[in-house]
């Protein structure tokens, strides 16, 4: 499974994609952050992150991308800035027909490091590990992106069986009300 994860924000949106299996060694096929300048107008920001995305698509062509689930947080501003940019990676899949899914931090951070309060620098280091690498992926957000990239190859074949069942389970249901 090939996945591309993105850490979305305006100012740097954090993008790795991620190869393997659970339960096998995974391999990193790439990270970077695509960087928009602040002054610029925000339409323009958003173009920048738009075409940025398309370029790791086009480049990686990921199977699935998984994206950060925004959250709250006290700055509206930046809370703004990260949906609009999570939103510009999910047209983007959407738009090669790549399924989306989103996580929250605190998911991501449970599934690399074992801990969902588990700060930048223990999910720098557990990425580090697991993939192999010689130094943490700088700046952080690169590392996040590696993250959601480690923990859907991970969750989502647990996913997955859990949505087949739900769903024999609505068939199964429906012909007991018809019979």
């Amino acid at each position: 499974m090939r996945v591309l994860g993105v850490d979305p924000g305006l100012t740097r949106c954090g993008i790795g994609v991620v190869e393997g299996v659970a339960g096998r060694p995974l391999t990193m096929l790439g990270v970077g952050v695509v960087r928009t300048p602040v002054d610029a107008d925000l339409s323009h920001r958003l173009l920048a992150v738009e075409q940025g995305v398309e370029q790791w698509l086009d480049e990686h062509r990921p199977e699935f991308v998984a994206v950060e689930r925004v959250f709250s947080q006290h700055n509206v501003r930046t809370v703004m800035g990260t949906a609009q940019a999570s939103a510009v990676a999910m047209l983007c899949a959407a738009r090669r027909g790549i399924p989306v899914a989103l996580h929250t931090p605190s998911e991501v951070k449970a599934a690399v490091t074992g801990s969902g309060r588990a700060d930048k620098a223990q999910v720098g280091a557990m990425v580090t590990r697991l993939l192999r690498l010689s130094a943490p992926p700088r700046p952080a957000d690169a590392a996040d992106a590696l993250a959601l990239a480690i923990c859907h190859i991970w969750r989502a074949p647990a996913q997955n069986r859990l949505q087949q069942a739900v769903a024999r389970h609505t068939v199964n249901a429906t012909k007991g009300r018809t019979a």
